[in-house]
């Protein structure tokens, strides 16, 4: 009886022993991703917010604390680019956002039809995200140009009226933004792994019910698809808001700041006026922003996302 009580109790030990050694060792093999985040993310995170509380400047003397001096110098409208920048940036967001889901969702539907060759377009439409951005402005730049570029010599060609594009405030953030399609062979690509795994079934279930494509569209696609939809929601939002190359290597913020992006307008205090302190303060302004964005989109999501197992 003495011998079953010890062998137990030695289990016990040898077991706890053994969860001890897998803890540490576990703690061991995350410790460069931990100390990576706090050293190059967090750590950098706390700094801004520090730095957002005082009038530091790069190359003054002295820097003091001001406190909230910065956020109400901000939304006092003491800088007009402030809410100029804000203005842009959201139009920017509601043009880009929903256009380019609708167009890499509709490449993602005629990707996912079976053709010859299908594997080709696909690497086509794909290979536009790989090409670096500032590569991909450098072209854009002289196609939207009115004088020489391609798009306008084309419309003449045609007997079409003209524009000039990127170089008049009207129309500067709706070609940016159709620019933007250039880029959605990632978000088709991501649509097009959610198609693939909605049953064939239901489609002919469907079929056999009498039901037309546009049925099958609202009642079977969508709806599976709510959850890759939601994704890509997000990430656009995120991506859309923090929208800073384009403007910067095609623009500079111009025609009449009408391009003046929140991330450029960041990039403009803290590289060109040398206001951290106040960058800072922008910076932080942006986080707030979409983070009640994408917790606003994650509430509704409620309503109409759909995860397979869910009742």
């Amino acid at each position: 009886m003495a011998t079953a009580v010890t062998t137990k109790k030695d289990y016990k030990i040898h077991r706890y022993q053994i969860e001890k050694r897998q803890q540490i060792w576990g703690v061991i093999f995350t410790l460069p991703v931990s100390l990576g985040f706090m050293i190059f993310t967090l750590g950098p995170m706390l700094a801004s917010f520090v730095f957002s509380l005082t009038n530091y400047r790069v190359a003054a003397a002295h820097n003091s604390f001001v406190g909230l001096e910065n956020y109400i110098r901000l939304f006092s409208g003491k800088d007009p680019l402030f809410y100029k920048s804000l203005r842009v940036t959201f139009t920017y967001a509601l043009m880009s956002v929903p256009l380019n889901l609708t167009f890499a969702f509709g490449l993602a539907m005629l990707m996912n039809r079976d053709f010859k060759g299908k594997a080709i377009f696909r690497s086509i439409y794909y290979l536009p995200t790989i090409v670096p951005v500032v590569a991909t402005s450098l072209i854009w730049t002289w196609l939207l140009d009115p004088d020489l570029g391609l798009i306008n010599t084309i419309l003449r060609q045609l007997n079409l009226p003209t524009s000039k594009f990127i170089y008049q405030e009207s129309t500067v953030l709706p070609s940016l933004a159709l620019m933007n399609l250039w880029t959605c062979g990632g978000t088709m690509v991501i649509f097009l792994a959610g198609l693939q795994d909605v049953p064939r079934v239901m489609y002919e279930a469907a079929e056999i019910d009498g039901s037309n494509w546009f049925h099958k569209l609202i009642y079977i696609t969508l709806p599976m698809m709510s959850s890759t939809i939601f994704f890509n929601l997000v990430m656009g939002i995120i991506n859309g808001l923090q929208t800073f190359t384009q403007s910067f290597i095609m623009t500079q913020g111009g025609p009449n700041n009408g391009s003046l992006f929140f991330v450029y307008y960041l990039y403009r205090e803290a590289f060109e006026l040398q206001e951290m302190g106040k960058a800072c303060a922008i910076a932080w302004v942006l986080f707030i922003i979409i983070f009640a964005l994408t917790m606003l989109v994650f509430r509704t999501s409620r309503s109409w996302v759909y995860y397979e197992g869910e009742r």
